[in-house]
């Protein structure tokens, strides 16, 4: 029996529409998040905080997320979304790299490190590894921002006459150096010497993650 294209339609569930209200909403609501995890820390934070903090019931607060859990994910992923959206702007402006160093340093510049999020991720962190699944959820959320961010740093690379050699190597080793040279940094933030190293490290795992161009 044939099904006609409505009736395929209409068995078929569909999201609930966005509208402008409802993403102010959210967006007030993370907003708020944000802030107070930052201030009181992840797990000291209740949903009666934030709803009071951006100033909704826990009934709007249910209505976006299930539980802080999921909040914190979406936050991190927009964040992600916006580190990813300054790099593709960073390859926009540069049609070579002439000093690979200087090309690090700009794309660093262009995510600059953020006390707040800084202390929410590392919380947020410690919680997951109490929670198996919620590890998993995160460490595969991990794998996919690295993958979204390696094309970039490629072309990057390539600018710079350099080809990656390992991609996954790669992303690891810049996620590591990351965490550990933000630690650095934010604990000595008038420190110019550990912001010096951190470019310099994260040249020199790009350099072991790549190699000349052939032509080069």
């Amino acid at each position: 029996m044939s099904v006609r294209a409505d009736e395929t339609d209409a068995a078929t569930p569909r999201p609930p529409r966005v509208t402008k209200r409802r993403a102010e909403t959210r967006q007030r609501l993370l907003d708020a998040a944000f802030e107070a995890f930052a201030r009181e820390g992840f797990g000291r934070c209740t949903v009666e905080q934030i709803c009071d903090a951006a100033g909704y019931t826990r009934g709007a607060f249910y209505s976006n997320f299930s539980s802080l859990e999921e909040l914190f994910l979406a936050m991190w992923e927009q964040r992600s979304a916006g580190m990813l959206h300054e790099l593709s702007a960073v390859l926009d402006e540069v049609a070579e790299v002439n000093d690979l160093r200087a090309g690090v340093a700009r794309v660093l510049d262009a995510i600059p490190l953020d006390d707040k999020w800084f202390r929410i991720t590392y919380e947020f962190t410690a919680h997951a590894l109490r929670n198996p699944p919620l590890r998993r959820v995160m460490a595969a959320r991990e794998e996919a921002i690295v993958a979204a961010l390696l094309p970039v740093l490629g072309a990057l690379l390539d600018r710079a006459g350099r080809t990656v050699t390992d991609p996954r190597a790669l992303g690891r080793a810049l996620v590591a150096v990351h965490d550990g040279t933000a630690t650095q940094c934010l604990l000595e933030p008038a420190s110019h010497t550990a912001r010096t190293q951190r470019v310099d490290l994260f040249t020199h795992v790009t350099l072991a993650y790549s190699r000349p161009h052939p032509s080069k």
